[in-house]
């Protein structure tokens, strides 16, 4: 049960239609449990979303605080499911734009705490004529992949394929398929093998080539299914597709640029020479309001 005694303020935001419910809570007052944050995050009782972004004050948060001295604010992602999340790079994005609109941050460079480590964005001015959401981009560094060796394996149905582990502060299984149809409806998880590779579940990209350096992905997120975007997967997809294309940035110096479609847009990737990661893409801001307190608080056992 939530703590919330007043109306809730709320924005909502999506990257690439990656979308989010946003609460404000500068101070780290709030309780919300999994159970508020999956009814948030329902799309037809709640407000509706991927996921939910917690605005708090790096000092204000426990698993914050070491970071404070680098970042004012801590991004407190949860899944639709209300379960905990390390990242989520669209998440950050949007994150970035909502600090923007709330008056904590102005365009420009700015860090951002999550439980993934300190994340840094360079937010465009809105309204710079983003070609796809008419609004400027952010671009956020995603810090570096690592490519754990385990073997492992991704099976949907009939069909399986060898898939690349890669972890981006959270964990990817990439597999290269000829058609992003043979990942079927992605209502349920496709099975990873093996389990052990991925104790805490993992998210599975879908990716096809649709040029040179052009990919275009499907995804199941953990916690949340099949989203329209995935800020996370998008780079851990880039560094599967360099490495299989025979491109190493820290290895021969060259930095290398993939261009991502995801279902909801298309992101910008490109991995430095020094092994960061820079994302870049849509950030929009498309509502704001406030949730009842008694409806959060009534909900049914």
């Amino acid at each position: 049960m939530t703590s919330v005694q007043q109306p809730l303020p709320f924005l909502k935001g999506h990257g690439t239609e990656n979308d989010f419910v946003i609460i404000p809570d500068p101070d780290g007052k709030l309780d919300l449990s999994a159970r508020d944050v999956a009814r948030l995050c329902d799309r037809r009782a709640g407000i509706g979303g991927d996921g939910l972004l917690r605005v708090v004050r790096a000092a204000a948060h426990p698993e914050a605080r070491a970071m404070a001295d680098e970042a004012e604010w801590f991004m407190d992602y949860r899944n639709s499911d209300g379960s905990v999340a390390e990242m989520c790079g669209n998440g950050v994005r949007v994150f970035a734009r909502c600090l923007e609109r709330f008056g904590l941050a102005e365009a420009g460079d700015l860090a951002i705490a999550t439980r993934a480590g300190v994340r840094r964005a360079h937010l465009a001015k809105s309204g710079t004529g983003d070609a796809q959401d008419g609004d400027g981009g952010v671009t956020v560094s995603m810090g570096r992949a690592e490519l754990p060796e385990d073997g492992v394996t991704v099976r949907v149905g009939e069909r399986a394929w060898a898939a690349r582990h890669v972890s981006m502060g959270n964990p990817h299984a990439v597999a290269f398929v000829e058609d992003l149809a043979h990942a079927g409806s992605l209502l349920e998880a496709p099975v990873v093998e093996p389990a052990a590779a991925y104790p805490d579940g993992t998210n599975v990209e879908f990716v096809v080539d649709r040029g040179p350096r052009h990919v275009a992905l499907r995804v199941h997120e953990r916690g949340s299914g099949e989203t329209r975007s995935c800020g996370t997967g998008a780079c851990a997809v880039m560094v599967a597709a360099a490495r299989r294309d025979g491109a190493d940035p820290v290895a021969d110096g060259q930095p290398v640029t993939y261009t991502v479609d995801v279902p909801g847009g298309r992101l910008v990737i490109t991995e430095r020479a020094d092994g960061e990661i820079e994302m870049t893409g849509p950030a929009v801001i498309v509502a704001e309001g406030t949730v009842d307190p008694e409806w959060l608080d009534g909900q049914e056992a």
